[in-house]
Formats: C-alpha cells, sequence, structure tokens
C-alpha cells in the first residue's frame, strides 16, 4: 500500500514538473521582432546583461549612448548593458576579440570591419531584424545604402546620416552686384563672369587638398548621373561616359573664365575661407559642417543654393554630392542572446538619432523621427534648411576618403586636381581616370 502511495506521489511530481517546463519563457526566436520585451527570462525581474563595444569619449558620443541607455531602460525593463569603450586603433581591439571569440553581444563597425567580418563568419546578418523592427520603414531615401550593403544584406544599424558637399553664397554680393543666384549652368557661367568684371572671385576652394577637388568635380558630375564618383568607384560605369566627360568639360569651361582664385590648387582651408568671409569671393564650397563657421562669420548674408543643374537634366536637383558608408551597430552571431541584441542594437541605433538630433544640433541622421521632436536650441537657418530638405534628397554619392578602391582614389583626387588648372584638358583628364579604371580590372 505504501509502495502504490510513493508511486502516486512520484508521478504527480513528475508531471508538475514536466507543466512547468511547458510553461516557461518563450524563446528568442518566437519574440524577435513581435515588439514584446521578452527574453529568456520567464520575469520581466530577471536581469540580461548585454556587452556592447561602443564609442564613449567626447560630447559627441557621450550624450547620444547616455540618451539611448536611459531610453532603453523604459522599454526593455531587464536589460542591461556593459559598456566596453571604443579604443581609438582602428579596429585592432575588435578584431582580437573576434580572433579569440570575445566579440560582445553589441558592437560598432565601418564598412571595412563588415567587409573583414563576413569573410570570417564573426557579424549578424540583420535582414530580418531590420524588418521586423520596422528600422528599414524609418529610413531616407538617400540613406538606404548605409543599411544595406552591395551583397543586399544589413549588418549593421546606422545611426549617422550622409554628409553633404554644399555650395555656399554671399546673398548680399548676389543682390550688390544684380546676379541671379544660379539655377542652372548657364546661370552659373553668367554668375562667373560678373563677378570677375568687378574683381570678386566667385568661387573661393581650398583646392590643396584633393578631396575638395574631387567633390567640386563630382557635383559636375551628379548633374548627368547621380552615381557620380561612387558609381565609377563601384565598377559599375566608365569614364569615357558622356557624363563624366560633359561633367569634366563644363568644369574646366568655368576655369577657363575665371572660376576660381589665383592660385587655387595651393590654397589652403584658412585661405580658401578668409576670401569667403572678407566677402572677396560670392561662393565658397565645403562640408555641410561649414555651416556654423560661416554663419558666425557672415550671420544672415550667408546661404547655400542647390548645384547649378544642366538644362539635359533639370531632375538632378536632389541628387547630392558626398555621402556615408554602411556602418553602424553590429550584433554577434555567436551571442546568447543574439535575437535581443538584434532588437536592442536597432533600439540604441535609432535613440542615438533622436539624440543626436535634440541636442547636438545634427539632422543629418540615417532615420527620419517623430516630427514632434523638437531640438533643445535652434538651428542656424542653413541648418534648418537642410534639415527640411533631407527627406527629398534622392540620391548621395561619396566622399574621397569613403571610395573603396585605392587606386582610383588616388587618381580621381590627381585628376580632379589638375583639371582645376587652366592648361590642362578635359581630354588629358579622361584619359588618365579611364586608365586607371582600366587598370583595377586588370
Amino acid at each position: 500500500m505504501k509502495t502504490k502511495k510513493l508511486i502516486s506521489l512520484l508521478l504527480i511530481a513528475a508531471l508538475l514538473v514536466f507543466s512547468l517546463a511547458g510553461c516557461g519563457s518563450k524563446t528568442n526566436e518566437e519574440t524577435a521582432g513581435t515588439g514584446e520585451n521578452v527574453t529568456n527570462a520567464d520575469t520581466k525581474d530577471e536581469i540580461i546583461t548585454l556587452k556592447i563595444y561602443a564609442q564613449y569619449s567626447d560630447d559627441d558620443t557621450k550624450i547620444p549612448y547616455d540618451y539611448a541607455v536611459e531610453e532603453l531602460k523604459k522599454a526593455y525593463p531587464n536589460v542591461r548593458l556593459e559598456l566596453d569603450i571604443q579604443a581609438q586603433d582602428d579596429g585592432q581591439k575588435l578584431q582580437t576579440y573576434a580572433a579569440t571569440g570575445n566579440l560582445p553581444d553589441i558592437f560598432q563597425v565601418g564598412t571595412s570591419q563588415i567587409k573583414a567580418f563576413k569573410e570570417s563568419g564573426n557579424i549578424l546578418v540583420l535582414d530580418d531584424y531590420a524588418k521586423s523592427t520596422g528600422f528599414d520603414k524609418k529610413l531616407h531615401q538617400s540613406t538606404q545604402s548605409l543599411l544595406w550593403t552591395e551583397d543586399g544584406h544589413a549588418y549593421a544599424f546606422p545611426y549617422a546620416g550622409n554628409e553633404l558637399v554644399l555650395m555656399y553664397y554671399n546673398k548680399d554680393l548676389f543682390e550688390k552686384h544684380g546676379v541671379k543666384v544660379p539655377e542652372t549652368y548657364d546661370e552659373l557661367k553668367e554668375a562667373v563672369v560678373k563677378f570677375k568684371e568687378v574683381g570678386i572671385v566667385p568661387l573661393s576652394i581650398f583646392a590643396k587638398e584633393k578631396w575638395i577637388t574631387t567633390a567640386l568635380y563630382d557635383v559636375f558630375a551628379t548633374r548627368l548621373d547621380a552615381g557620380g564618383i561612387k558609381k565609377l568607384d563601384e565598377g559599375k560605369g566608365s569614364a569615357t561616359e558622356d557624363a563624366y566627360v560633359t561633367a569634366a568639360e563644363k568644369l574646366h569651361e568655368l576655369v577657363n573664365l575665371g572660376l576660381l582664385p589665383s592660385g587655387a590648387t595651393n590654397m589652403n582651408y584658412d585661405q580658401a575661407a578668409s576670401l569667403f568671409y572678407e566677402e572677396k569671393a560670392a561662393m565658397f564650397i565645403n562640408g555641410q559642417w561649414e555651416i556654423q563657421a560661416s554663419t558666425e562669420k557672415l550671420g544672415d548674408k550667408v546661404d547655400w543654393m542647390f548645384y547649378p543643374t544642366f538644362n539635359e537634366n533639370p531632375d538632378a536637383k536632389y541628387a547630392f554630392s558626398g555621402g556615408g558608408a554602411p556602418g553602424g551597430y553590429a550584433v554577434s552571431p555567436h551571442s546568447k542572446h543574439k535575437d535581443l541584441a538584434a532588437e536592442v542594437a536597432a533600439f540604441i541605433s535609432e535613440k542615438y538619432c533622436e539624440a543626436k538630433y535634440l541636442f547636438r544640433a545634427n539632422p543629418l541622421l540615417a532615420i527620419q523621427l517623430d516630427p514632434s521632436l523638437q531640438p533643445a536650441e535652434k538651428f542656424p537657418p542653413m541648418m534648418e534648411k537642410l534639415a527640411n530638405e533631407l527627406p527629398n534628397i534622392t540620391s548621395t554619392t561619396a566622399f574621397a576618403w569613403g571610395l573603396t578602391e585605392p587606386k582610383y582614389k588616388v587618381a580621381i583626387e590627381d585628376q580632379s586636381q589638375f583639371l582645376l588648372t587652366p592648361k590642362y584638358s578635359p581630354k588629358e583628364f579622361i584619359t588618365e581616370l579611364d586608365k586607371a579604371l582600366k587598370n583595377l580590372k586588370n
């Protein structure tokens, strides 16, 4: 009798254990992208710690990171981030982590690291997470390439947007001398001639630096082919195509008309900027980071213009020179909580963008934010104008430092600088550029 009773008790205990096991937590696979902040725990009281390797060195990195962490606590109260501050070592520490099997759950990467980690199997493909979290739907049209790489997959959630080349102009000088702010190439030619006649440099440029000469050529190339210099870098075009030939010819024509200051290719940034700030030059070309300095020097006299278009392609207005590259928060495929880590990486990237906008006066972000968000300080007028136009930008190219083919990079930098000298012909420019591109295929 006692034996039967003991057996019955054991059976009941076994059934209870089985029942409790069946009522345990949902797996990460079941909850990924559902919006439920559920982890491997059967209660939100269990704390999950994710290791994250991220930049944290100045206000531009500390403020966005701290903001993202505070927001994470609200959305994922059972998740904690253990920060490992990114070393300024060109990725060596991260590579060591990968080689020794010690990658953090989440880590910041650039394009070159994505490429290396793809080959070694040390980076999680984020395609499904980009869609399930809705991150892909929040991208600007012009920032799709910051998430989706050339092979069609996503490996990191970006937060930085595209940086852009802008053409600045002195509104007072244009008004004083009766010059129309150019919208077309022909109007730009007229502006060059008129400013030369009154002793004002039409366009100041620090052409001693080759990245800016490359950018100026790219501005002209994108008037006819939105791919610009990036298309050639990707091996998808030829320097002998009409767009690239015409761009060289048009730019060189303006150089011969007196577009640039004397000795432009020996001029550094301080010299070129001084011409513009002292109102000895009507226009100036630089990245959008020039907005603050030009505003401080010229106040409401300065603005930026859309690049003048060629009559053949008036739709090129929103094709911009400049750009970015894939990068941001990636996830280790070896993480114990990889599904949760992927959701958190997407969340951190979005909140990082919010903080850059709210507290760092930076609207150049990978994703579109809730329009109800208002920055802590009002943007300068030129930045406000740029922020309003960002959703309209249809494409970007690349800065010289973002080109991936070293031989092509050297060639386009050298040739674009030579093109700004009157004696160097567009034919020579195209011949040498074409030669460099063909060498890449051999």
